[in-house]
């Protein structure tokens, strides 16, 4: 049996959801979705600046856990730049 997944602590919802690439119809992008959790570990990590313990913490999470949601915020940013995709903010288990 799965155990159950946590509620990560976020800071609060991201005031804008969508990005995507200039000149091109969003009819006719693939998405990227990222997770508000992985969005509040790039805040955190990269705009912030603070290490990954503090992170984990600020997120009630498990320092391992906050690398593994850091890992795959990453790569999905990078999927949406270099394969020009549209990045989406949303889902996730999260608690403000």
């Amino acid at each position: 049996m799965v155990r159950p997944r946590l509620c990560r602590r976020v800071k609060g919802n991201p005031g804008i959801t969508y990005f995507k690439p200039r000149g091109v119809p969003l009819r006719e992008l693939a998405e990227v979705v990222l997770l508000v959790e992985e969005y509040e570990a790039v805040r955190l990590k990269d705009l912030e600046g603070l290490d990954q313990e503090a992170c984990a913490a600020k997120m009630h999470i498990s320092q391992p856990t906050f690398h593994r949601l850091l890992v795959a915020a990453r790569k999905k940013i990078a999927d949406a730049i270099i394969h020009g995709k549209a990045i989406k903010i949303e889902g996730g288990t999260f608690r403000l």
